[in-house]
């Protein structure tokens, strides 16, 4: 027994060339450390590095040191996981900085309210208050290395007992969120150390470096939690910038892995940067990665900077800070993806690698932040004092919209905004500004503010990328090299969803108050004691919610698929609910618990008669069940959009989904389901599915079910011959006629451009679009449209273009418009090819139906303006089908 342990242990010890906290010099530090302060070996059993450390373990040792060092550090939660495990971070200074932690909070609170705090407060507060960083470690689960060096950080900065690092405590809080993504990374440890056996393997094709899906990488959800900055829908992203409001560090660092064959990135970033990140700040990032090159330099780490990872997109963890006058940035580290890894120049990349280089970038970055306290705090201080200014003198100083058209979307914009930092107003009155009329409920948003740069980047419709990138965008595509766009290139939330807004360059003079941050305002019944029925206008997600309420809860509840005017007077849009009393007895308290709950409105009627359109006994108005769904998941579903979409229908609407393999729907007994949704594929849908799964699948739609395709997964259904659509290829009018023949005859190419247009292929997909906001036009008469606007907006990415359905075929409800583009920046061709082209179809199959998005309208869950679209293809789906019960 004591050989076989000794053997496991020089194993992976000759694997790994270790590094152990005992031994500075392997660290790269010249320091001592203090023997009274327990080392990783001691508080988790194991020396750092020498194992991938799973959540609960990283949280023991933080939870130990926090205990054990109660005057230096200080453990906050802020949350928890899909999945209940905690979400914290801690704090870690001198005893001094840490008995005046309060006194640091409401310091820099007082400093970022540059508009209530008089100049010569503020240069009280640069020089007494210390600086700060906030290093957030782990945001994806299977980049493994930097919640490890999170610890080796604390670790050193409690132990070391060098002049320098206890200088650097002094006069600088450190803010260590050492794992933000505990839930995937639990997933990535079980599922690695599953195969492992006696001695790790380095090679990139062994079991140890593929994980199977979704892989540790996302979270419960699977969501990418580096793009929810926006939309702040997981509860990892929403509690950190919660606390990240609450402290607001100068500096924030998010640490990552990328590809094993590269070596380590940090700022500056790549081009394009967002214009809306000032000069200074681009000065102080560039100060920031001359500081960390030094320090690589000294221990001969390679590492680059500038060529990928830009500064455009505002949805990031390394970005979102930059809007509030904070300093932020992405590292990465060349990933081990386990214990050991042979790169293609054969080199072995060690776990402790990553570990070690992490912990250097890291220390360099607090020595920056320590070594620039006063400039970072007054760079800091003028950020928020020069928003306010330059809002003042905008032409677009306030963004205003009135929430009529769907008060759900204006609320939730409301409460998203106040989330994020930025100050919102809503009027306890009307009022009319730049010849608008307001009702009373109104919100406005003045851009002079502290938030200032916050509140362009969310509410902009558009945030232009530098000419000269495009330029050179535009040269690389004409010489058939691809573009260097890094992720979408518009996110305009009230575009997204589908908020009507006015600018104006007054402030409303109208009695008002600050906004919640409630994102679902409580609704309200019309006459509660009605005598016959509750009807529920249809077009929001707060009727929506009430929909997938009701239904589950057994109520009896029919669906308008026309517009119809009551004898009332009023007029209810298509998709209406109605649930009358007859067939729900007692319903009355019950509604007003429903309306509360879910944030709609409802009236009650005294009478069921109706002057135009369908009353409620038509055959227009359909009764709504409970349909049962069903999601295709695993392999080769895109673990991002079937995350995206489970969630949208989960937490956003309470409604519950069955996940299915592909393996098993070519055999399973699907008649329990009414609709079947199958996500956007990262891979060949139909060899996953087989023929079997093929017909087993044309079988059920054809007997009554319901499919819903997302994205390109609709080439699937127009392959398997269940939509009578077509992918299109690239347009192009002059074939080029290549052959496969040995000899051909002379040609003569008489310019560059003419070579260039020569070899590229006869038949070529459209060029891929990185994500561009899209207009859309609604055709409003058909059961699938009910409730929606006649326009929408919706992300487009990717590069499939379908063709419309013919007439005889089915229907094309929702078609892109002749003005393409709402924001951001598509190609030429794609904007003219994608003209009039389907959105969503629909094609009625015997008893069932296909109903095709051609995009993913569940994108990151941020595009509720398409949320009521994707609920009547469910509900509205399974009510015109016949019933598969």
């Amino acid at each position: 027994m004591r050989f076989k342990k000794l053997l496991a242990v020089s194993c992976i010890a000759a694997a790994l060339q270790l590094t152990t906290t005992a031994n500075a010099q392997e660290l790269g530090l010249d320091v001592n450390y203090d023997p009274a302060v327990p080392t990783l070996d001691e508080l988790l059993g194991y020396p750092a590095g020498s194992r991938i450390s799973s959540p609960d373990a990283i949280q023991s040792y933080f939870e130990q040191i926090a205990e054990k060092y109660p005057s230096q550090v200080k453990l906050i939660n802020y949350g928890k996981t899909w999945e209940g495990r905690d979400l914290f971070f801690v704090v870690l200074s001198s005893a001094k900085n840490m008995q005046g932690f309060e006194q640091y909070q409401q310091g820099i609170q007082k400093l970022s309210n540059a508009n209530k705090t008089s100049a010569s407060e503020a240069q009280q507060l640069i020089k007494s208050l210390p600086a700060s960083v906030w290093l957030s470690y782990g945001v994806h689960g299977n980049e493994i290395s930097s919640p490890e060096a999170a610890m080796l950080t604390a670790y050193h900065l409690l132990a070391a007992t060098d002049t320098k690092t206890k200088s650097y405590l002094d006069n600088t809080l450190v803010f260590i969120d050492p794992m933000q993504n505990p839930d995937g990374r639990a997933r990535f440890v079980a599922r690695y150390y599953m195969t492992t056996g006696i001695q790790h393997s380095a090679d990139r094709n062994s079991a140890e470096h593929n994980e199977p899906w979704p892989s540790g990488r996302s979270n419960h959800y699977l969501f990418d939690l580096n793009r929810d900055w926006l939309a702040l829908t997981q509860p990892e992203i929403a509690g950190q910038v919660d606390a990240l409001l609450e402290n607001m560090p100068l500096v924030f660092v998010d640490l990552h892995e990328m590809g094993g064959d590269t070596s380590y990135y940090f700022t500056p970033e790549a081009d394009p940067y967002n214009p809306l990140i000032t000069p200074k700040q681009r000065e102080t990032l560039w100060a920031i990665g001359e500081n960390n090159g030094r320090w690589f330099d000294e221990r001969g780490y390679d590492y680059f900077t500038r060529e990928i990872f830009d500064a455009f997109y505002p949805g990031y963890g390394a970005s979102w800070p930059l809007y509030h006058g904070s300093i932020s940035m992405t590292y990465e580290m060349a990933s081990a993806r386990g214990h050991v890894f042979r790169t293609k120049d054969g080199e072995i990349l060690t776990y402790g690698d990553g570990v070690q280089r992490h912990f250097v970038a890291s220390m360099s970055t607090i020595e920056s932040v320590s070594q620039q306290r006063e400039k970072l705090l007054a760079n800091f201080w003028n950020y928020r004092k020069q928003g306010i200014e330059i809002g003042k003198d905008s032409k677009q100083r306030t963004y205003l919209f009135s929430g009529k058209d769907d008060a759900a979307a204006a609320q939730k914009l409301a409460g998203l905004l106040t989330r994020h930092g930025v100050e919102v107003q809503q009027a306890q009155e009307s009022f009319s500004v730049c010849g608008v009329n307001y009702p009373a409920g109104s919100f406005w948003v003045d851009s002079s503010q502290p938030a200032h740069y916050m509140v362009r980047t969310m509410l902009d419709k558009s945030i232009a990328m530098d000419d000269d990138f495009l330029e050179e965008q535009e040269r690389r595509r004409a010489n058939n090299l691809p573009d260097e766009i890094y992720d979408v290139t518009a996110w305009s939330l009230p575009l997204m969803f589908n908020v009507d807004y006015q600018t104006c360059n007054r402030v409303p003079n109208a009695d008002s108050q600050v906004a919640s941050r409630d994102l679902i305002k409580p609704g309200k019944v019309v006459n509660k004691d009605a005598k016959v029925a509750f009807i529920v206008p249809w077009g929001d997600m707060n009727a929506g919610r009430f929909l997938t309420t009701a239904v589950q809860a057994g109520y009896t509840v029919k669906r308008a698929d026309m517009a119809f005017k009551h004898k009332n007077g009023t007029t209810y849009p298509a998709g209406s609910l109605i649930l009358t009393t007859a067939e729900n007895p007692d319903i009355h308290a019950a509604v007003e618990h429903l309306a509360e709950a879910t944030g709609a409105t409802v009236y009650g009627v005294d009478s069921s008669w109706v002057t135009e359109g369908p009353s409620f006994g038509s055959n227009n108005t359909k009764r709504i069940h409970a349909p049962n769904v069903l999601m295709l998941w695993d392999e080769p579903v895109s673990s991002l959009n079937a995350g995206h979409t489970r969630f949208v229908l989960e937490q956003q609407f309470g409604y519950p989904v069955t996940a299915m393999r592909a393996e098993n729907m070519a055999r399973a007994d699907l008649s329990h389901y009414q609709v079947l949704i199958i996500p956007a594929v990262y891979g060949n849908l139909a060899n996953s599915l087989g023929d079997a799964g093929k017909a087993n699948l044309t079988n059920w739609v054809e007997r009554g079910g319901v499919l819903i395709t997302l994205g390109n997964s609709t080439q699937w259904a127009v392959d398997s011959e269940l939509l009578s659509s077509a992918l299109e290829r690239v347009i192009t009018d002059d074939p080029k006629g290549h052959g496969k023949e040995k000899r051909v005859d002379g040609m003569v190419l008489e310019s560059k451009a003419q070579l260039m247009h020569y070899i590229t292929p006869d038949s070529a997909d459209p060029y891929w679009t990185s994500g561009v906001l899209t207009n859309l036009d609604v055709d409003q008469e058909h059961w699938l449209s009910a409730g929606v606007k006649p326009n929408l907006v919706s992300i487009t990415v990717g590069n499939q273009i379908y063709r419309p359905l013919s007439i005889e075929n089915g229907r094309n409800i929702v078609s892109y418009s002749e003005d393409v583009l709402a924001s951001g920046y598509l190609w030429a061709e794609n904007q003219k090819q994608l003209q009039y082209k389907p959105y969503l179809m629909w094609q009625p199959r015997q008893k069932g139906m296909v109903i095709s998005f051609t995009q993913e309208p569940t994108y990151r869950a941020y595009l509720d303006g398409l949320n009521v679209l994707l609920l009547n293809a469910i509900f509205g789906g399974a009510a015109h089908a016949t019933p598969l019960r």
